[in-house]
């Protein structure tokens, strides 16, 4: 599930960032950016659960260490992804 808002976040990115050169284009870039802040709380929403399955579900503490960074690695990448909705936000504002 990380790995699809992953995929999504990348494709709105690149969709935003295509629409950066046409002025007409603001809403759209501004509604990339919403949905990829949306996609970023879903994978907030969904690391939280998984980690807590993790506890729930392994009684191996290595396994657990180890499926934990994992996630929180994959949620990462989403973050990094609401960081450059940001800056096209930002890009947008600034030159409309």
């Amino acid at each position: 599930e990380l790995s699809r808002i992953i995929r999504e976040s990348t494709s709105q990115i690149v969709a935003g960032v295509a629409l950066l050169g046409n002025p007409r284009e603001t809403d759209e870039i501004l509604k990339v950016c919403v949905e990829i802040n949306r996609l970023e709380n879903d994978a907030d929403r969904i690391t939280r659960e998984a980690i807590a399955g993790l506890f729930k579900a392994s009684p191996d503490p290595i396994q657990v260490i180890i499926w934990k960074e994992i996630y929180e690695n994959l949620e990462q990448t989403t973050d990094l992804c609401e960081d450059v909705a940001n800056i096209l936000e930002a890009i947008v504002l600034k030159y409309s």
